[in-house]
């Protein structure tokens, strides 16, 4: 069985989704302090805080776990700056406790949720697994600091594991299962298509002045079902027997800029969407993009998702049903 830590959230549903398709038998595991009861794609479920560590031992006793996809964790940029004992607390301390029931209960693989801001502001793109890892927000620094557990582990105690490190997550579970909903919301997508929904004025665009062709932030939109099955050939990878400890990047390849977003977002609802500046965020690299060659050679991982247009069209339809009036 597989325990999949924060599975009622974004990605982790999308993943179980996929998991169950499989054939897998999973146990979500989620506190729901930011997930969704239905959002539960699994007839196991644990409601636990992943720092407690005696709870989650228990779900360990309940269920025949083999296997761990680790997604529980405070993923806010801005807040991580604002709050950063909160992010070192969750991410890291609620890892430690995870890290701890695995090696007692001799479970020794273990897929992590990782992010592309452990490279912070890269020097070049598309980034690759090699580039320097030095995250400008808390949030990647308590990313990057789990890697590192993860290898000490490896070396100490024989964990294997694959930290798969995410550009921007988005779009929609195609058959309208599953999709975003933050509070807040953050996100670039979602956050557009309220203001397409009207549930909001305008949408801002943080930073004009960047050295980018429009001024916006250029980012890496990859759909969240194609996150989906790069965990799952993780995950085979780890359960085939071979020992490692790798990371890989996982994104589209191509950047668009903030402003080319809510254009694809005003052709796909047909709605104006307007949109003003505002100052740049803190902690905001003014570009990243992926190189995802590695996940394609080593994990046979295909993008099915990757046009921006069908990314938003999908979060649109999902979007619509879930927040209409």
């Amino acid at each position: 069985m597989i325990l999949v830590t924060g599975g009622a959230g974004y990605i982790g549903s999308h993943v179980v989704l996929s998991l169950r398709e499989m054939g897998y038998e999973v146990v979500v595991l989620d506190d729901l302090s930011r997930g969704h009861e239905d959002l539960i794609f699994s007839p196991n479920f644990v409601e636990c805080d992943i720092r407690d560590r005696e709870a989650v031992d228990k779900a360990f006793t309940r269920f025949p776990v083999e296997a761990v996809l680790h997604f529980a964790a405070r993923s806010l940029v801005g807040e991580s700056m604002r709050e950063p004992e909160a992010y070192y607390d969750v991410n890291v301390n609620g890892t430690l406790s995870l890290l701890s029931v695995m090696r007692d209960r001799g479970v020794n693989a273990l897929v992590f949720s990782s992010s592309a801001a452990v490279y912070g502001e890269p020097k070049r793109t598309p980034i690759s697994e090699e580039d320097e890892l030095r995250p400008t927000n808390v949030y990647g620094e308590t990313k990057l600091f789990i890697e590192s557990m993860l290898r000490r582990y490896h070396e100490a105690y024989g964990l294997n594991s694959v930290s798969l490190r995410y550009f921007n997550a988005a779009g929609a579970d195609p058959e309208g299962r599953s999709g975003e909903d933050h509070d807040p919301e953050t996100h670039l997508i979602p956050l557009v298509l309220d203001v397409a929904l009207g549930r909001r004025k305008e949408i801002t665009i943080f930073g004009t002045d960047y050295p980018t062709p429009d001024g916006s932030c250029i980012r890496d939109y990859i759909h969240v079902t194609d996150l989906a099955s790069a965990h799952v050939l993780a995950l085979k990878s780890l359960t085939q027997g071979e020992a490692r400890c790798s990371a890989y990047n996982l994104g589209n390849g191509m950047g668009y800029s903030v402003k080319e977003v809510i254009d694809v977002a005003r052709r796909v609802t047909g709605k104006t969407i307007p949109a003003s500046a505002g100052p740049r965020r803190p902690g905001d690299p003014a570009v990243l993009v992926a190189s995802s060659d590695r996940a394609q050679k080593n994990l046979g991982w295909q993008r099915a998702h990757p046009g921006l247009e069908e990314i938003v069209a999908t979060a649109w339809e999902w979007h619509r049903r879930r927040f209409s009036r």
